[in-house]
Order: C-alpha cells, then structure tokens, then sequence
C-alpha cells in the first residue's frame, strides 16, 4: 500500500472516531432540548399546565405538573451530560410514549397525528441512546 492510501486510511479513521464521540453528544442535546424547553414551560406556566392536564380528563393535575417537570427537565439535563444515560433515556421515552396516548390520541386531528409520532419517533431516538449509550463525551464514559 502506498503511503498515500495509509496517510488516507489515517485521516478516515481520525474522522471516524472523531465523530463516534461528537455525534451522540449532538445527539443528546438535540434530543433533550424538547425536554427541557417542555419543562421550562410547564415552570412558567404551571395553572395552563394542570388545566391541560385536568381536560383530557387525568387525574391529579398538580402531580401529573411535578412528575412532568422532574421527568422533563431532570431526565433532559442526565441527557445532555450523560449521567446514566440509558435509564434518563428509557424513561424519557416511556414518558414520550405515555404523552403520546394520553395527549394526542385523536388521530382525526391532523395537529394531533403529527404530535403524535413526533413523540412515538422522540422515543424511537431515545431507544437508539438506551441501544448504544451516551457515547465517549459523557459523565458515564468517565465512571467505567
């Protein structure tokens, strides 16, 4: 092999691992901005919040209200940092799948029907982070 093809095979795996440990910490981050800003949200606003809560006919809003923020902004943040990444993400998605049926099951409602499998493929990215883990850039990497 001539040492251009090595010099390449080099700068293609230095690229490679270069990005299998940036592409799951963007990965995180995007997947738990919708968290966090959801939680946030809710924080801002919590009495629109419960009120949301009590119309589709759940009860208990203000604890439907707590369990939302703790689960919003607690599991976004494990994610951004990577802090036992795998159950953050299991229970994000448990939860997106939860919101899901309990929110946006009229599939009638076009609004809805987007809501819907926006949070059925939230999950399905959260079910890649439970698959794979948080990546090299995460707080987990760094206890094993």
């Amino acid at each position: 092999m001539s040492q251009f093809a090595n010099a390449n095979l080099l700068h293609r795996d230095a690229d490679s691992t270069l990005s299998r440990a940036i592409a799951p910490l963007f990965g995180r981050i995007l997947l738990s901005a919708v968290f966090l800003l959801a939680g946030a949200s809710k924080l801002a606003s919590p009495s629109a919040t419960m009120g949301y809560i009590s119309a589709v006919g759940l009860p208990f809003p203000a604890l439907g209200l707590a369990i939302a923020v703790v689960v919003e902004i607690g599991g976004g943040l494990a994610l951004v940092v990577g802090y036992r990444t795998r159950l953050a993400a299991a229970i994000l998605a448990i939860f997106s799948v939860a919101t899901a049926l309990a929110f946006h099951s009229n599939l009638a409602d076009q609004d809805m029907f987007i809501h819907f499998f926006k949070n059925i493929a939230i999950a399905g990215g959260l079910l890649q982070v439970v698959a794979f883990g948080a990546g090299r850039l995460s707080i987990d990497a760094r206890r094993t």
